[in-house]
């Protein structure tokens, strides 16, 4: 007893001290990034770390931003974009994961393999063929090409992750509910869904982040003024013989806030669901 008495605490304080070390790390590119938007092109490359005190202090990278991008449409296409696909993402992930947990059938295992491949092949391999069946179907430079492609790199991911938690849902539980009269649907939306919500959240993270941060797609298949997203947008500030890093990284500043508030958001659901899913 004296032995396991003594080692819990030391555990405990090695686990916060980890955990506070991995925050850290993470956390700090974000500050440079934070800190060195309120400065101008000389205080950025003359002293990064400092803080934007006194002399330091120049937020005309953020009145670069408004005046000079309409960054309040790029916002608007970025969230209609992210919104639209983590949906899309959600309900039909979901739903493949119910039927391929719920319904065995010849090839199940198959089916499942086949769903996940896209964890392992990255959709950009397919750009040039992606492109071309949006340029057939008339969608290029619209946010539909790029809801449609993000839906589909999410999906494998999604069916994955949801499959294995729709397997420890009580199978008496929606039998009971099959008994008393209820419909597939009805069991898979008012049982089944508010028992995964964890997991859910824990996907919708995973995904919303690679969508609102990626460039690839946006300048492949949306360059147009009017569906550029914030992460393209802020590219016009990157020339090639000389850019205006104030203005950069005002830009990334704001497009942090939304997956900041995702996370806040989320944050409880997320972390149940990665524990859930350690301890399994």
């Amino acid at each position: 007893m004296a032995g396991r008495s003594t080692q819990s605490p030391f555990r405990s304080i090695a686990a916060h001290a980890i955990l506070l070390t991995y925050t850290v790390i993470a956390l700090f590119p974000v500050f440079v990034v934070v800190v060195n938007s309120f400065k101008n092109r000389k205080g950025i490359f003359g002293d990064p770390l400092a803080l934007p005190i006194g002399a330091l202090w120049a937020p005309e990278g953020y009145a670069k931003v408004w005046l000079r991008g309409d960054f309040q449409l790029y916002f608007q296409n970025s969230l209609i974009v992210t919104v639209a696909a983590l949906v899309l993402v959600l309900l039909f992930g979901a739903m493949a994961a119910f039927a391929l947990s719920e319904y065995r059938f010849k090839g199940n295992t198959l089916m499942g393999l086949y769903l996940a491949l896209g964890i392992m092949i990255p959709i950009r391999l397919g750009t040039v063929a992606i492109l071309q069946i949006m340029v057939a179907s008339g969608i290029v430079n619209t946010l539909w090409a790029l809801i449609l492609v993000y839906t589909a790199q999410g999906l494998p991911l999604s069916i994955f992750i949801l499959s294995e938690f729709m397997r420890t849902v009580s199978d008496d539980l929606k039998n009971a509910g099959r008994i008393d009269g209820l419909s597939e649907y009805t069991i898979f939306f008012r049982l089944v869904l508010p028992l995964v919500r964890p997991a859910l959240a824990t996907v919708a993270v995973f995904t919303m982040i690679p969508i609102w941060n990626d460039l690839w797609f946006p300048l492949i298949l949306a360059p147009a003024e009017g569906t550029k997203t914030v992460t393209l947008g802020a590219q016009m500030f990157l020339g090639q013989f000389q850019s205006e890093w104030d203005a950069v990284l005002a830009a990334l500043t704001l497009a942090i806030l939304p997956v900041l508030v995702l996370y806040l958001i989320f944050s409880r659901q997320l972390i149940r669901g990665i524990t859930s899913g350690a301890v399994k």
